[in-house]
């Protein structure tokens, strides 16, 4: 069986029980049309790749997966949240294959259903204490971590939307971006995984960062995809981080080492909302020619050998060769 179709049967396997859990958790009731909207996001699909990491991670220091079956709905929850208002500031059409929340609810509506969400992750947190299925004191640190990956995922959209022009951006800034935007929670699944465990302080801290650098080689790759991808594979709009000039590592290096030609291409592309399909190929074929792709993908390997490295300290076990397989697939997915 190929990489991609492995890893996906395991996505698969733990997104029956999360979308299980987080369908109690949203049991419809009145105002119909909130809870209809938030659980909109969440019955289109999506891989998971969140409450995978916070169960693999959680068996990882030894712990039992259903234990941590609370924190990965959470994570997915609070994953869509930010989803949801993200295609509100992008004004996106697509997300997943359909249309967007703010698209068939109105942004009224998309923006309550977000913060519904939002409260609904930490009232899954919170369940586990109260029951006494996990200490008060393990159940506060993962609240808390939660936490700050939350302001930090703020913070980075605010960065990105207030700075959106990418002929200004440097490598560090996007890197700094996709820290808040991308990183901050996949390191914060990882990290509330290890705790609910059982891990120690160490553990936590190598899973964390194990996590977070994934996370980076992720998001290259997704911003890859959004460039390279057909719109049907991906499930949202190709092309829309051009005409929006979004701050990717492909157009900051592309832009830095472009002919004048292929910098003509590429800017008359960029944030322009009319621009034409061949105008968008074209700008596609100069950052490819500029190099900008190869040096991303590039990047983006070597922060997935970065990410493999924090998990040498950690024993064999099925859960460690699943996570190293993750990484594998962040790098070689094909949407």
């Amino acid at each position: 069986m190929a990489l991609e179709e492995r890893i996906n049967e395991k996505l698969k396997e733990i997104a029956v029980k999360v979308d299980l859990f987080i369908g109690e958790l949203l049991e419809p009731r009145q105002p119909e049309a909130l809870y209809n909207s938030a659980m909109h996001i969440v019955s289109a699909g999506g891989k998971r790749l969140r409450p995978y990491l916070v169960m693999k991670s959680c068996e990882l220091v030894g712990g039992d997966q259903d234990s941590a079956l609370p924190f990965a709905a959470a994570m997915e929850v609070l994953h869509d949240f930010t989803l949801i208002h993200d295609d509100i500031m992008d004004n996106d059409d697509l997300r997943r294959g359909v249309p967007t929340v703010h698209k068939l609810w109105g942004v009224p509506i998309a923006i309550l259903s977000g913060d519904l969400l939002f409260a609904k992750a930490y009232q899954a947190m919170v369940e586990p204490a109260i029951g006494g299925r996990l200490s008060c004191e393990r159940a506060v640190e993962c609240i808390r971590r939660v936490t700050e990956a939350t302001i930090t995922i703020c913070e980075g959209q605010t960065l990105d939307v207030t700075y959106s022009d990418v002929r200004g951006a440097s490598e560090g800034d996007y890197l700094s971006m996709v820290g808040s935007k991308t990183s901050a929670l996949f390191k914060a699944c990882a990290e509330v995984g290890a705790i609910v465990g059982g891990g120690s302080a160490d553990e936590v801290a190598k899973i964390g960062s194990f996590a977070y650098d994934a996370a980076i080689a992720f998001q290259i790759v997704d911003d890859i995809l959004g460039v390279m991808s057909d719109e049907g594979a991906l499930g949202k709009p190709v092309g829309s981080d051009i005409r929006e000039g979004k701050k990717t590592l492909i157009m900051i290096h592309a832009l830095e080492q472009a002919s004048p030609e292929e910098r003509e291409i590429i800017e008359k592309a960029l944030r322009a909302e009319d621009a034409a399909p061949s105008e968008i190929e074209a700008a596609k074929n100069a950052l490819r020619s500029a190099g900008g792709i190869d040096y991303a993908m590039a990047k983006a390997l070597e922060c997935a050998k970065k990410a493999e490295a924090y998990l040498v300290a950690f024993p064999e076990s099925q859960a460690k060769l699943d996570l190293l397989e993750l990484v594998k697939y962040f790098i070689k997915r094909s949407h």
